[in-house]
């Protein structure tokens, strides 16, 4: 049996958790403590002439970037390694390399630029750099596709360093890894690597890689593994326990305290922030085999149920699920929610009598809404104040309970709560029971936010409600001890999630202070310069 080396990819796919912004610091104590463990293969990161920076991010605008900046001394026996996307820079840009330089560069590429990508892999090799071929979500290939894939690579890029099995999207068992190892052992000329890179939203990385270095072969192997997993979505195969792994039974002698300490000292201090692992989101786009940003833009909304989510990545056709299209996912959302569509003419006439000259008091479930508490409970008492609740009702006794999510619906249903429905989450009406029309109510200006709030403004606007007291509404943190009242109602959010949807309903409401009086009772980031 031939060698078995590691490929580290935490500064790459790593940094896709991060957007790459690992600042030079923590950029240069990973790589010290990879080559400390005795990590064969490193890569640097992505080089992106649109996207990539000069320094302290592991996106680079160039090549000099990275050799001028951050590989400024090369260890002995490691070879350093970046990755091209193609299509994403232009390889005749690529300087001829020196030994200052990078070593090599990882050439991925999607099914559909499988044989374009031939020439470019060419003026790379031209250029001095080794080349290692890496066509993305190689399930998506039929054998027949791939065998023509390996038979070009074979007959025009013999001198290619190595040949990728790339599991995109976390969807390999083992039955598919036993299939397309043999595949392309049997298949791809003995003097080339066979590597291995993969996603852990099935939680499989661990055991398809031993599947993997457990194939008898006479074949040069190398598989891609990042410190803690750290990689897109679910992760990758996590550096620590597969080196370990080969120390144990594959007679390697790699380090894994440098690993330890720099788990210690940076790689919790970035998952402290950024969030990567599994969740149902990765599970769901696995075994609907499409890209997770889909799943993550779905469940982004808050309003849909698992099943819901899962329903819309079924619709998904098979063009759309290997590159997120946020434009289509949307589409598609306002599709789903079409067939839900409900004349709520006789609904306006109810409510617009139930709060015709009235003031309107509207509480949700942000941290600071008992601050107000002795505020709310005078209003909850004045004849002359309807109030809503928006998704939580536990805290007071309100006139109405808006139901946005199918669970709340159900739950103040058997609480024998008056109930202004949604109707994506049910058209059931009784004495109780008020339905709007989903679609109508959750436009802005600058398309659709299904958030309570604008839910509910826009129907008070509809309504001429001219004086509308809010309680409750925080904003959001990433901190998640720091949103709710309740610590049940607990969600994940990211930095740059909670920014996104505290600056657009901040702006949805200032637009509405021209139709209507708005009075904060409660600090939030909405009322904040």
């Amino acid at each position: 049996m031939k060698s078995i080396k590691i490929l580290d990819c935490t500064l790459r796919d790593g940094g896709c958790v991060n957007n790459f912004n690992f600042g030079i610091d923590y950029m240069k104590q990973i790589l010290h403590s990879l080559e400390a463990a005795g990590v064969e293969y490193i890569e640097c990161g992505y080089i992106d002439e649109k996207n990539g920076t000069e320094t302290g991010r592991t996106q680079y605008c160039s090549e000099e970037a990275i050799r001028d900046h951050f590989l400024t001394e090369k260890k002995p026996g490691v070879t350093y390694l970046a990755m091209i996307d193609y299509g994403k820079y232009d390889v005749n840009n690529l300087p001829q390399r020196t030994e200052k330089d990078i070593d090599g560069i990882r050439l991925c590429f999607h099914k559909k630029d499988r044989h374009n990508m031939v020439e470019k892999a060419k003026i790379i090799m031209e250029k001095g750099y080794k080349v290692y071929i890496q066509p993305m979500i190689v399930m998506r290939y039929t054998d027949q596709e791939l065998l023509e894939l390996i038979q070009e690579v074979n007959q025009e890029l013999p001198d290619a360093e190595a040949f990728y099995i790339v599991d995109s999207f976390g969807e390999m068992r083992a039955n598919d890894m036993d299939r397309l190892i043999n595949l392309v052992d049997h298949n791809l000329i003995p003097t080339m690597t066979l590597g291995f890179h993969s996603h852990n939203n099935l939680q499989l990385s661990y055991s398809n890689a031993i599947t993997f270095i457990d194939f008898h072969t006479e074949r040069a192997r190398m598989a891609d593994v990042s410190i803690m997993g750290m990689g897109k979505g679910a992760g990758n195969l996590n550096t620590e326990l597969f080196a370990e792994h080969l120390n144990l039974y594959f007679e390697k002698q790699y380090h894994i305290q440098p690993l330890l300490e720099v788990i210690d000292t940076v790689i919790n201090q970035i998952h402290s922030e950024f969030y990567w692992g599994y969740s149902v989101e990765y599970y769901l786009s696995s075994i609907n085999h499409c890209t997770p940003s889909y799943a993550g833009h779905f469940f982004k909304k808050h309003m849909l149920s698992i099943d819901q989510v899962s329903d819309l990545l079924k619709m998904l056709p098979e063009e759309k699920k290997l590159s997120f299209d946020k434009a289509f996912a949307d589409q598609l959302y306002l599709e789903y929610n079409e067939k839900k569509q409900y004349d709520d003419s006789e609904t306006l006439k109810v409510l617009q009598e139930s709060m015709k000259g009235k003031k309107v008091l509207l509480t949700a479930p942000g941290k600071h809404l008992l601050d107000a508490d002795e505020q709310i409970r005078k209003m909850l008492d004045d004849a002359e104040v309807v109030s809503v609740a928006l998704n939580y009702y536990k805290a007071y006794n309100t006139d109405y309970v808006l139901a946005t999510k199918q669970e709340i619906y159900e739950s103040a249903v058997a609480d024998h709560k008056n109930i202004i429905v949604t109707s994506n989450v049910s058209q059931n009406t009784s004495e109780h029971i008020q339905v709007i029309n989903y679609k109508e109510w959750i436009k802005v200006d600058e398309g659709v936010n299904d958030s309570a709030i604008v839910i509910m403004l826009n129907l008070l606007k509809a309504l001429q409600v001219k004086e509308v007291y809010l309680a409750g509404f925080d904003g959001f943190s990433a901190n998640i001890n720091e949103n709710y009242v309740d610590k049940a109602l607990r969600r994940p959010v990211s930095d740059e999630q909670a920014k996104e949807r505290n600056e657009s309903i901040k702006k949805f409401i200032n637009g509405m202070k021209n139709a209507m009086e708005i009075h904060f009772m409660t600090e939030s980031m909405y009322n904040k310069d």
